[in-house]
């Protein structure tokens, strides 16, 4: 396995050894600890200083089922500290399939330059000019490339947003299908690769190579049996592949956690119009499909494809958090809105959460009535336009926030929270509110943990810790009922060297400190670690409640780590 250093500012490209520090990392391990080595923590995310790292997990490349994820990582945009994009689709597949561990872009094109990165076939790195493709859309410039390098190659591209380097920017990458439909969206991180002059990543997905495996027939073996029990079990093995992660916007509804018109709700009474049940029927009707693949290696296939009335696709992969963002969030219960708001955010590309909350905080405000999806769909257009108001909303719910003078912006560090209100959620909020990546559900999932400050901060760390391994790992989080134990066993056959929960947590800790250390040297304090006023002193509809415990009760979740690491310095 190696690395590949793209220098945009040279046009140099080379191939090197993984360094031994880096022996055993891949995915956001991977990311995080080389981003917190080689990047200048006080840096202008937006300046050649900064590195963007595309990462396939430790496991991607090998057979194991749902390890198809790609990590992508740099200091943000819109947080200003470290940030671990999170995608799926074929880029982590085709990448591996060339033994490449890391791909590391670094300087800045010239001025008015843009450029492609091609990997052919041998493996081959070369840069090629993408003037021609300036400003094009997601779905047209991915169409374009397939044509231009032939339909096996994988993408990692930006479209408009990108280009004008907003900070809710997302870089999109290929599902099975061709189609850009799979979004690395937090974090701005598509303005970082916007600001290398960087319009797309193409690599071919025939690449010879294989990951090596000390112990090939253990591995083999349990592969089986982890692939067998996730189709086993009644989530990953049914829940997901009929109704996709919408199943689960009904139960967050009635439990009052559905974060509704800028979260001045906890529910929302048109969730019947756009939860699980519905999509799937109306997908079904229409003659769309309810189970589709989005990743390499899956075996769950919870992705969808929508389709209108004619029967004609609109967008693919309409997930629970979308149909929050762009729905209850922002007042629209019309399904067709949604989706054509979920197609127009990945092909002018952008993150759908940021972006929808960045809509509610405009409409919160006064600008356009809540439940209007014209005129959501309108500024949607003005963003890839570049307009004043569009690059406003492109730049995330903080900016329309401050131009508006609203304090009610539901964001940590800059990002907005996902669609779950830590209000009837309070778990989830101590993971909105200490993860170094800013407020992000996938950081540190919490659910409806209950009990004391102290009790929701350790279950949040254990989660925060656990996560940050499993996305080093390149697997999906929703493969976790292939067994814990099955997956140790994976990684002992692959390394050679035994590997349980120790380990396990070792490398999840060596994330997360990583990503602390760069935070604190950038800037961040124990301040940031907080939830905005609104969560603290407005009881959430309709159970009334507010987050239990005072902005300043979490600020030391992560004392001891600063601690340690105020000591090495």
């Amino acid at each position: 396995m190696k690395l590949l250093r793209v220098n945009i500012s040279t046009g140099s490209i080379s191939e090197e050894p993984i360094p031994e520090q880096y022996a055993g990392l891949g995915g956001r391990g991977l990311t995080s600890v080389m981003i917190n080595d080689l990047v200048p923590a006080d840096c202008d995310p937006l300046g050649e200083d900064n590195l963007l790292i595309f990462a396939p997990g430790f496991l991607s490349g090998t057979p194991l089922a749902n390890t198809g994820r790609l990590s992508i990582g740099a200091k943000s945009p819109l947080t200003s500290g470290i940030k671990e994009s999170n995608v799926g689709g074929t880029m982590a597949d085709a990448l591996s399939r060339h033994g490449i561990r890391a791909v590391i872009v670094e300087g800045k094109a010239p001025e008015g330059a843009l450029y492609h990165l091609v990997i052919d076939p041998d493996g081959k790195a070369s840069l090629a000019d993408a003037a021609g493709s300036r400003i094009v859309r997601n779905y047209a410039l991915a169409e374009q490339l397939l044509k231009n390098y032939g339909e096996k190659n994988a993408i990692a591209c930006i479209g408009p947003a990108g280009e004008m380097m907003l900070a809710s920017a997302s870089i999109q990458t290929t599902a099975p299908d061709g189609k850009p439909s799979r979004a690395a969206g937090r974090g701005g991180l598509g303005a970082v690769m916007g600001s290398k002059g960087l319009k797309a990543l193409i690599v071919s997905r025939q690449g010879k190579e294989s990951k090596p495996i000390a112990d090939p027939d253990t591995f083999k073996d349990v592969a089986r049996q982890f692939a067998a029990s996730i189709k086993r079990d009644g989530w990953s093995g049914r829940a997901l592949p009929e109704f996709g992660t919408a199943s689960i916007l009904a139960g967050i509804d009635a439990s009052g956690a559905l974060p509704t018109r800028n979260a001045r709700q906890g529910s929302f009474e048109g969730a019947d119009r756009i939860n699980g049940d519905t999509l799937a029927e109306t997908i079904k009707r229409r003659g769309g499909k309810t189970t589709h693949k989005g990743c390499s290696r899956c075996v769950i296939n919870c992705s969808n494809v929508y389709v209108d009335e004619a029967g004609k696709p609109v967008t693919s992969g309409l997930e629970y958090e979308t149909l929050w963002a762009m729905g209850a969030m922002i007042g629209i219960d019309d399904l067709d809105a949604v989706a054509r708001l979920d197609f127009l955010c990945d092909d002018i590309g952008l993150d759908t959460m940021n972006t929808g909350v960045a809509l509610a905080v405009a409409m919160d405000s006064g600008f356009m009535p809540f439940g209007d999806a014209k005129a959501a769909i309108e500024m949607a257009e003005e963003v890839a336009k570049g307009t004043e108001m569009g690059r406003l909303i492109g730049n995330g719910p903080d900016a329309v926030g401050k131009h508006f003078g609203n304090a009610r912006v539901p964001a940590v560090k800059g990002q907005s929270i996902a669609g779950y209100d830590p209000r009837a959620m309070p778990g989830m909020g101590v993971t909105y509110a200490t993860s170094p990546m800013g407020a992000d559900h996938t950081a540190g999932f919490v659910g409806g943990a209950s009990g004391t400050t102290e009790m929701l901060i350790n279950t949040s760390k254990s989660s925060q810790i656990h996560t940050a391994a499993l996305d080093s790992m390149g697997l999906c989080m929703f493969a976790q009922s292939g067994g814990l134990d099955n997956l140790f066993k994976a990684i002992t056959a692959v390394t050679g060297n035994l590997f349980g929960n120790q380990e396990w947590q070792k490398l999840g800790l060596r994330c997360l400190t990583a990503e602390i250390d760069f935070n604190c040297r950038a800037g961040l304090t124990p301040e940031d670690d907080q939830l905005p006023t609104m969560f603290h002193e407005e009881p959430l509809a309709p159970f009334h409640k507010a987050v239990p415990y005072p902005q300043d009760e979490l600020h030391g979740t992560y004392a001891e780590i600063r601690q340690t690491l105020e000591e090495r310095e």
